[in-house]
């Protein structure tokens, strides 16, 4: 269901959009942690390192894709905002193809030089072979997870974020069933896990195509949509690089912080197979704890396109200073449940027999838990500005937070084994709330300065 996030209390609007969005990244991060469960429960800790070892790879990768298609997802947010409808049709369409584009590359790309990479990323050569083959298989299925991000993106740039929860619940629950399938039934082994992800995600896709196709007419693409007239270059041409302006920052700045975290992930892979295990499964439970965050930011994300679209950037301002309390709440809490019930979470997972195992995450979590005010500010600012079309910042941002972590996690690493590692993210993400809150503040100051005087923002801009 369209909603115009314009009109009426931004912080009920921000916080009913932000709930389905919340439990729809529940489920998602549900059946990545299936991929633990199963995987670390049937087939044992080996096995579940090879998954850890190349989950940030992936990641790497599905972070790219993502940061294109919710870049392309902006224009698209701010052209509803205006009331321009034509535009959303035509965005809908230069998104497709563009993320269409950039998927083959990527993907091709990716498949070619896999095997380099992971002798690069110190895979140990006993979980080599599955870490592998479970990768090339979620590349090969690159094109699913790049058409469900892009069509999720677009229905939330229209104020849906409903819609997507119900098909991600669905994916998640078949995902599930499949994974027990493919590795206790037929006995494919970790990457049966991967094909009951790709196989998920194409059911996911299908049942948002049929959504779009009998609810939302104002998505229904006409053959104009497509065609690129000689005469029409320059306009055209310059639409394009509206998306592009704010699509390839992102992509970047996404595969920026995946490279950050892949590096990380390349340090601590030098320790052994119970250290990626313990790491590996501390990291999708904290992902879970910090859903909530994360979620807020993704609808303020939305709240800000559609506003600023629409020229209000004062309610634009208001709804960012909300969202930053409830973050601010929300880290203090998270931070709380994850020091005291995150290891028995972990226990539940993979199995409480593995005490070494389980001793290493705990040690993690005490340490991370302590910097999620940072990591909570850092979804609201970056958001917000990535709303607003301000990709910059928030891609400094995402440089820094390379830059820092992959020093810490390397020299740290020498000076205190695998707790070094640990302090990597914490530490950059303190750097990376810096920039991007100083850089909103700055922007939101010019452009309502230029809303006071009535200066338009190209104006400004210049």
């Amino acid at each position: 269901m369209i909603k115009d996030l314009t009109k009426g209390s931004a912080l009920k609007l921000i916080l009913l959009f932000s709930i389905p969005l919340l439990i729809g990244n529940i489920f998602q991060q549900l059946y990545n942690l299936a991929d633990i469960v199963i995987v670390g429960r049937t087939l044992g800790v080996k096995a579940l390192a090879s998954v850890g070892a190349v989950a940030p790879l992936f990641f790497l990768i599905l972070f790219a894709v993502a940061g294109m298609t919710n870049g392309f997802a902006v224009i698209t947010g701010q052209k509803f905002g205006a009331g321009d409808i034509c535009g959303v049709r035509r965005s809908v369409a230069v998104s497709t193809i563009l993320s269409t584009i950039f998927t083959v590359f990527f993907s091709i790309l990716c498949a070619v030089l896999m095997k380099p990479i992971l002798f690069m990323m110190n895979v140990p050569q006993e979980i080599f072979n599955d870490a592998y083959w479970y990768i090339q298989i979620c590349v090969g299925g690159l094109f699913t997870a790049n058409f469900y991000n892009l069509l999720a993106s677009v229905l939330r740039a229209l104020g849906d974020s409903k819609t997507p929860l119900y098909f991600l619940i669905v994916a998640s629950v078949l995902n599930v069933l499949l994974a027990l399938l493919f590795i206790l039934e037929f006995h494919m082994g970790v990457p049966g896990s991967a094909v009951a992800v790709i196989i998920s995600q194409v059911f996911s896709v299908i049942l948002c195509l049929l959504y779009i196709k009998k609810r939302f007419p104002i998505l229904h693409l006409q053959k104009s949509d497509w065609i690129f007239k000689k005469e029409n270059f320059k306009k055209d041409f310059d639409f394009i690089m509206e998306h592009l302006n704010v699509g390839l920052p992102m992509a970047l700045q996404f595969s920026v912080l995946g490279i950050s975290v892949l590096i990380i992930q390349s340090v601590c892979n030098t320790f052994g197979a119970d250290v990626i295990a313990a790491f590996t499964a501390a990291l999708r439970i904290e992902q879970i704890a910090t859903m909530p965050m994360i979620s807020f930011g993704v609808a303020v994300s939305a709240f800000a396109a559609q506003n600023y679209g629409a020229g209000n950037i004062n309610r634009v301002r208001y709804g960012v200073v909300k969202t930053s309390m409830i973050n601010l709440v929300l880290s203090v809490l998270m931070a709380l449940v994850m020091r005291y019930w995150g290891t028995d979470i972990v226990g539940i997972f993979i199995g409480n027999d593995k005490t070494s195992v389980i001793k290493i995450a705990h040690d993690y979590l005490l340490i991370s838990t302590i910097f999620y005010f940072f990591l909570a500010q850092i979804f609201v600012f970056r958001n917000a500005l990535q709303g607003m079309g301000k990709p910059i910042i928030p891609l400094i941002s995402s440089f820094a937070e390379l830059m820092i972590r992959s020093f810490a996690a390397v020299y740290l690493a020498v000076k205190f084994s695998y707790f070094g590692v640990f302090y990597a993210g914490p530490i950059a993400w303190v750097t990376a709330s810096a920039v991007v809150s100083i850089g909103y503040f700055i922007n939101i100051k010019k452009l309502m300065f230029a809303e006071k005087f009535n200066l338009s923002k190209k104006s400004l801009e210049e």
